[in-house]
């Protein structure tokens, strides 16, 4: 494996491709030789992934944790996400890829709630199983159909109505497998607390900075992310820290002592420790241990 894990971006296949594309999973396994990158080894995606595995099983590598896949699951994958193939004879299927702009535009007239709920690995799991019967696979034939027509009369509406429709019968599927979080008011609360984190992570830690800043007390901030995630708030940014620092360690040439600065943390040594207690590894045994695979 390359010493950094590498970034992939999305490369259009043609210059009037609108920022999506329908890929076969045996396309990318039988030419994972032209690639810059190894798919079976972890890479992170600079991109949307929606795989959707029409045959066999195998497991599937998401953020440092492997995933049982098999007929008919659907893998969730975020932008930054690090995730890795496990190609087989038996495991088929297509990846759906579009861009951040895309995504952007393609779901802008549906409520923010709904959005936030899609693609987010911290309430939900990335992995959704579609139950025989349901009518998603026709809906999928019919994308992929279109995907395949190219630039065909009014093509991006076409393929942007037929994936909404896709996305939302996924989400009434998830509805009915998984907990349902029904408050829209809590689930925007928790889209501008990670909004926070994400800007603020480097200044503070702390719950309690938080929930200040969100004009909350830390007793409420907690019992929302209890409800939805069934973790305390300072569990959520223990959590949210570790993942930042994983994959800055995997692709970068930032040193531990530069990582643990850009964290926040005043000493290396503290940070170190903290990133210990947290995964069982050392930054550098970490680093070393994924590399190794």
């Amino acid at each position: 494996m390359a010493q950094n894990i590498p970034h992939i971006q999305f490369n259009a296949p043609s210059s009037d491709n609108f920022g999506f594309e329908v890929v076969p999973i045996e396309k990318i396994a039988r030419s994972k030789d032209a690639y810059d990158h190894d798919p079976e080894q972890p890479h992170q995606l600079k991109f949307y992934n929606l795989i959707v595995f029409t045959e066999g099983k195998g497991r599937h590598f998401i953020d440092f944790h492997w995933y049982p896949v098999q007929q008919n699951s659907i893998v969730y994958l975020t932008k930054d996400q690090v995730n890795a193939f496990e190609f087989s004879t038996e495991l088929k299927g297509y990846c759906i890829i579009f861009t951040e702009s895309y995504f952007v535009s393609c779901f802008s007239h549906l409520p923010e709630d709904f959005v936030f709920r899609l693609f987010n690995p911290q309430l939900f799991s990335p992995i959704l199983q579609i139950p025989k019967g349901s009518d998603f696979s026709q809906y999928f034939d019919l994308l992929h159909k279109e995907s395949m027509n190219g630039a065909g009369f009014n093509q991006k509406t076409i393929i942007e109505s037929l994936f909404v429709i896709l996305i939302s019968k996924a989400e009434a599927i998830k509805q009915s497998q998984t907990f349902h979080i029904k408050s829209s008011s809590k689930i925007r609360f928790f889209h501008s607390f990670t909004t926070m984190m994400e800007q603020h992570i480097s200044k503070s830690r702390s719950a309690d900075f938080y929930a200040r800043e969100l004009g909350v007390t830390y007793k409420h901030l907690n019992s929302i992310c209890k409800e939805l995630l069934n973790k305390t708030a300072k569990q959520v940014i223990d959590d949210y820290v570790i993942l930042l620092a994983k994959r800055s360690l995997i692709n970068s040439s930032l040193k531990s002592t530069e990582l643990a600065y850009a964290l926040g943390f005043e000493d290396p040594t503290n940070f170190t420790k903290y990133f210990k207690q947290k995964t069982g590894f050392t930054p550098k045994g970490f680093k070393s241990s994924l590399l190794k695979k």
